[in-house]
């Protein structure tokens, strides 16, 4: 018995070498562009139902945190298929790598958003910034997963959190100041997974 479970561990660590080693194909570009899509919907719907957010901060949450889980949840369904299809018998262990890598960016991200919220109330301008900081952490974590080039929308996402915390008050709340990031990012992020799926199947 005990060689048996040294070999299952055995294997078990083989597969997980061979996950670690092999780039994720579950993210698809079309979804990464709906999501997008999703963040100019959400601007437009904050522009055109709340201009003062900084008086409404509860709205506000509200509309990008639903926005947020949408997102997330299409992304999620679409990855678990997709890395069935593609990954096959290591799609379990690529889902779970890929998860590890991500997931942390999240959590953080809520923790801040309950710290402000709850605790430090004038500071919650910062949000939008400190959102798109940690969403390019996540980015850059997951880079050795990914295309190349995937950790030029993790620079783009730093750059845009930054510039968002230099604007220094509730003009951060602009509905564009969210918009407009995630758009471009999630669009440039779509693109080159689909570049890189072009290259892919042009070597084979």
């Amino acid at each position: 018995m005990n060689d048996l479970n040294r070999a299952l561990l055995d294997i078990t660590n083989i597969r997980r070498q061979v996950a670690r080693s092999t780039k994720f194909h579950g993210y698809g570009p079309a979804t990464l562009a709906t999501t997008g899509i999703l963040a100019v919907a959400a601007a437009a719907a904050q522009a055109h139902w709340l201009p003062d957010p900084a008086h409404s901060i509860a709205a506000y949450l509200t509309i990008w945190i639903a926005t947020a889980i949408l997102s997330a949840t299409i992304i999620a369904i679409q990855m678990f298929t997709r890395a069935r299809r593609i990954h096959s018998a290591m799609a379990d262990e690529m889902l779970r790598m890929a998860a590890e890598q991500f997931l942390p960016s999240v959590g953080a991200g809520a923790l801040l958003t309950v710290v402000l919220e709850r605790f430090v109330p004038n500071a919650l301008w910062m949000l939008p910034g400190l959102w798109q900081i940690v969403f390019s952490l996540g980015i850059f974590a997951s880079c050795r997963f990914l295309p190349r080039f995937i950790f030029a929308a993790g620079a783009w996402y730093l750059l845009t959190g930054l510039l968002c915390l230099t604007v220094g008050d509730t003009r951060a709340l602009s509905p564009w100041a969210m918009g407009v990031p995630y758009a471009a990012g999630q669009l440039l992020i779509a693109a080159i997974l689909l570049l890189s799926t072009k290259e892919t199947a042009d070597d084979h």
